[in-house]
């Protein structure tokens, strides 16, 4: 018997007692993750990767760009979330497992096709992040067309919270009290300590869409989009845009993505946790649990949740602050999008596939 087929037969014989699991090199088999019950993102994004045969960040700019057009649970691309000036602005990234290159705006203004300008930046520029309004500059000569993102629906969301005398809101140690009226704020002249970060229930509207594909040729993508958090401070841009904390991706190892309390997350780089862990050995839903648990340690009660896949095609995910985070999957294994549900109460959080 050959080396190969003895290690074959022992790795099945360990397998079948429970000793290990067998990691052997093996194609990926195309596959597409996402934060969410967004189902019709993954929709578009695995007839890109597995139908159409495209490429990871295609498939990726496909999926999300679904969301934005959709305005997917009114935090994700134009119309939703407006900022205390009543103006909705946008935050995406893109990055390349296969170069480590990454594309990502901040703070966005009146363009409504974040995540595929985000692809520009990395395609047409040596930059990582734009921001502002040299990024809709930027987004301009690439021809990509400017707009107002208000609409209806956010002018009512802004002019409701100005009518509850701006609350809640972000500001914390000025004066006026911020948790009694709107601004304009300044430094607080008192010695106190400053406040808690959430003193006033801080609005949890920041679904942010996160997105792992891999190709046929086992090239991995991760990338997000969000239109972040209701009643942000004007300028604000949470952790979505910021490699390695809205997403990561490397070929060798896999792909995160995080969701959740952008002004906290990014303190702490989960989704380059979550591969890192997953480069030590850790499975998926492992290297997600260390990511998410090392947010909690500091802050127990944030809202959010991890999604994370290695090379071979395996995921998982898990989540906090929350009962349970539904997020939705698409292979050739399980035939085509699925939903799966985890249960954020426990520390080992099963998952459930949920056919549609």
């Amino acid at each position: 018997m050959c080396a190969f087929a003895k290690f074959v037969l022992l790795a099945l014989v360990a397998h079948a007692h429970g000793l290990v699991t067998v990691n052997m090199e093996r194609s990926p088999p195309p596959l597409v993750v996402n934060t969410w019950p967004f189902l019709n993102a993954t929709i578009q994004a695995w007839r890109s990767v597995f139908v159409e045969k495209r490429n990871a960040i295609d498939s990726v700019v496909r999926g999300c760009s679904t969301c934005e057009e959709e305005q997917c649970d009114g935090t994700v691309g134009y119309g939703g979330s407006p900022d205390e000036n009543g103006e909705t602005t946008l935050d995406a990234m893109i990055m390349d497992g296969a170069t480590m290159n990454v594309g990502a705006v901040g703070a966005l203004r009146r363009v409504k096709d974040a995540i595929a300008v985000a692809k520009s930046v990395l395609e047409h520029t040596t930059h990582t992040l734009l921001v502002g309004d040299q990024a809709t500059d930027f987004a301009e000569k690439m021809g990509f067309r400017t707009e107002n993102l208000t609409t209806e629906n956010s002018v009512i969301i802004f002019n409701n919270w100005i009518r509850r005398n701006c609350q809640p809101n972000n500001w914390v140690d000025v004066s006026p009290n911020p948790r009694q009226v709107c601004g304009p704020y300044s430094p607080s002249n008192q010695s106190a300590k400053v406040l808690d970060e959430s003193p006033n229930e801080i609005d949890k509207g920041h679904d942010t869409i996160g997105m792992i594909v891999i190709d046929f040729e086992g090239d991995i993508a991760a990338g997000t989009s969000t239109n972040g958090l209701r009643h942000k401070i004007p300028g604000r841009v949470g952790d979505s845009p910021v490699p390695g904390s809205g997403a990561y991706a490397d070929n060798k190892v896999g792909a995160a993505c995080a969701t959740g309390d952008g002004d906290i997350f990014m303190r702490f780089l989960p989704s380059f946790l979550a591969v890192e862990e997953m480069r030590r050995g850790a499975s998926p839903k492992q290297a997600a649990e260390v990511a998410i648990g090392r947010i909690t340690e500091h802050y127990p009660d944030t809202m959010g949740a991890v999604i994370a896949a290695n090379k071979f095609g395996d995921y998982g995910a898990a989540c906090s602050g929350m009962k349970n985070f539904t997020y939705c999957v698409a292979n050739s294994d399980i035939g085509g999008p699925n939903l799966v549900t985890i249960d954020c109460m426990a520390r080992v959080t099963p998952t459930r596939l949920i056919n549609n």
